[in-house]
């Protein structure tokens, strides 16, 4: 049964399968500014040695300090994995606090499930198990945003209470409670 997990090593192989959907749906171009867009650009090539992985997790774990280092403009977050077993499904990050970009366009959440892994269920249920560590991280509600034309993600974040608030661009900005 899948469940929300801190990153690891031990779901290296299934990790790198899934990168490499999103490579070849496009993700990781220059033009890709998403995190597995930037990721890809950053560590794409290292990523199937075991040490260069093993770096790559800590990175993301000690995300959740305020003294990480990290890009200008990021924030602490909280990545977790969605995984069965030793099979990696996606991932959700839940940023602490919002910067006045985030508010406009990215949220307090962002997921991302691998291409052979959509629509099955797994991003309404990673968010439901999601929005309770972003309450008990102070967050309540939660600032999340998807794409005008993803009808998939909206109902998404809809089915777990997520309320619009207006469209900035072509983003949809839903409010949705954390307290269960």
């Amino acid at each position: 049964m899948p469940e929300l997990v801190r990153p690891t090593v031990s779901v290296h192989r299934s990790f790198v399968a899934a990168m490499e959907e999103f490579q070849r749906e496009g993700r990781g171009r220059a033009d890709d500014s998403t995190m597995i867009g930037m990721e890809r650009r950053e560590y794409g090539e290292g990523w199937n040695d075991p040490d260069v992985f093993a770096e790559y997790v800590q990175r993301l774990r000690a995300q959740v300090r305020e003294s990480a280092p990290r890009p200008e403009g990021f924030v602490p977050s909280t990545s977790l994995w969605w995984v069965d077993g030793s099979e990696y499904l996606g991932r959700i990050v839940i940023r602490h606090r919002l910067t006045p970009t985030l508010l406009d366009m990215g949220g307090h959440i962002g997921y991302d499930v691998r291409p052979s892994a959509r629509r099955q269920g797994h991003a309404g249920n990673m968010l439901s198990a999601a929005l309770p560590v972003a309450y008990g991280l102070g967050i309540d509600p939660a600032l999340i945003t998807c794409e005008e034309g993803n009808a998939a993600s909206r109902r998404v974040i809809e089915k777990n209470g997520g309320v619009l608030e207006d469209r900035r661009g072509t983003k949809l900005r839903y409010w949705a409670p954390t307290a269960r």
